[in-house]
């Protein structure tokens, strides 16, 4: 039987937690329209075990400096305490840590991410634990990012057939929605998420992340809007605020005036929507900046475009390509001469992901061969198993030949002598071979 809650691939540990998140999922199945008022009786110790075990325990510590290590020196005595400051209203939400992080590595650090305190995101996680099987029934297909047994490849695999299914005449919307997590607008986000949670317990630990305060360089303030990236919470508040501005209207409201068909594939704020007419591509581009703009969020201008995807390239003598989740997608032709929507590593993403290879092997080339081998070999495989689909080998082969290229030169590096020339270094990969270049996902 498929799981209520979806299909998730981490198992949970507590067969108890696990059978209450399965009621959970099917009340809130058998009654789609209704509030619940009574959540929070279903967090207990074991709830808060398990929360405990899902947290990740190598993050960095928030404004309090607890660490994983020194919580578990009293593991059982702090979970009973912190369950009962839950229960009892009585839970202070500390302010988040924000640091900046650069989007590309050596470029300016201008992406904000806020980092609570393990406490914090312990309770985060049993939270979620709460809101994930009651919004799994909620939630539509066309939404991928931060559920429960879904991924970025499968929003990709939608999207190729939804293109696909639409033949060779095709508009794409591509759509960034600008510093979105810092855009949220606190007031709508409390009126959506009290349409199905009403437990006063949860509400109130809800209203009290919105305003716990974002912490930075010693000095405390308080933003009107947003949710600091980083949080567990984060994500669950992103994907119910555009369940109710992008998914339920488009589903609702738009797709019903509409003469041709349409798909929209979403991947927590990146999105894109497939049209079949023209006429519909360009009647929804104009009214998403003002539909956004009623909750406040503000489309990217610059980079937010209508991409002309038919296959013969509609006015311009080349067909137009669009980039989605880190792959550039275009038209090209299959071993057996049928046109089919191909896809490749954007050049954006495979820049930055043999940036991070360079950098890694230029800080780490002190240490031992062997060990360095072992985590250039993850990385290797990790790439593979998002970038290796089918037709994209040579970009794929591209990130292999440039890793390789970068961790001999650093080697090679690591005395006066450069004792590392090509000729040793092959002789090296033959006693510690680099993960040779493969297609993971495949698609006819």
């Amino acid at each position: 039987m498929e799981l209520l809650m979806g299909n998730t691939e981490d198992a949970l540990q507590s067969g108890s937690v696990y059978t209450k998140q399965q009621r959970i999922a099917k009340l809130a199945k058998q009654m789609p329209d209704a509030g619940f008022t009574s959540l929070a009786y279903y967090v207990d110790l074991e709830w808060l075990r398990e929360a405990y075990g899902q947290t990740r325990k190598d993050g960095a510590a928030g404004v309090d400096g607890v660490t994983a290590a020194q919580y578990e020196e009293d593991l059982e005595k702090n979970l009973s305490s912190l369950l009962e400051r839950f229960k009892s209203g009585s839970y202070f939400a500390p302010p988040v840590k924000r640091k900046y992080i650069p989007k590309e590595i050596g470029g300016e650090p201008i992406r904000p991410i806020g980092i609570p305190t393990l406490e914090d995101k312990i309770l985060q996680r049993a939270v979620v634990m709460l809101l994930a099987p009651l919004y799994e029934q909620d939630f539509l297909d066309c939404s991928y990012g931060f559920r429960p047994g879904r991924n970025a490849l499968q929003a990709l695999e939608a999207l190729w057939r939804a293109i696909m299914g639409m033949g060779s005449v095709c508009w794409v919307l591509e759509v960034d929605i600008k510093s979105y997590f810092d855009t949220v607008k606190h007031g709508y986000l409390r009126g959506f998420y009290k349409k199905r949670v009403r437990d006063g317990v949860v509400t109130r630990v809800l209203g009290k992340w919105l305003k716990a305060g974002v912490m930075e360089d010693g000095t405390l303030h308080y933003p009107k809007g947003g949710t600091p990236q980083g949080g567990v919470i984060s994500p669950r508040f992103a994907n119910i605020y555009l369940h109710e501005v992008l998914d339920v209207w488009c589903a609702r409201e738009v797709r019903p005036r509409l003469k041709g068909r349409a798909e929209l594939i979403r991947f927590a704020d990146d999105f894109v929507i497939v049209f079949s007419s023209e006429d519909d591509a360009h009647r929804v581009h104009e009214v998403l900046p003002e539909r956004f703009e009623r909750f406040g969020l503000t489309i990217h201008e610059t980079k937010t475009q209508l991409v002309d995807f038919r296959r013969s390239g509609g006015r311009n003598s080349e067909p137009e390509v669009f980039d989605f989740l880190g792959f550039t997608h275009y038209w090209g032709k299959s071993r057996k001469g049928k046109w089919v929507v191909k896809r490749k590593t954007a050049k954006k993403k495979l820049k930055q992901a043999v940036r991070r290879v360079y950098e890694w092997c230029k800080r780490n080339r002190h240490k031992p061969v062997k060990e360095q081998w072992r985590t250039l070999c993850r990385k290797l495989h990790g790439h593979y198993g998002y970038y290796g689909a089918t037709f994209n080998m040579r970009g794929v082969k591209s990130f292999y030949e440039q890793a390789k290229r970068s961790w001999c030169k650093w080697l090679n590096r690591r005395s006066r002598d450069k004792d590392m020339p090509w000729e040793r270094f092959n002789r090296l990969l033959k006693r510690y071979p680099l993960p040779a270049p493969r297609i993971v996902h495949q698609y006819s």
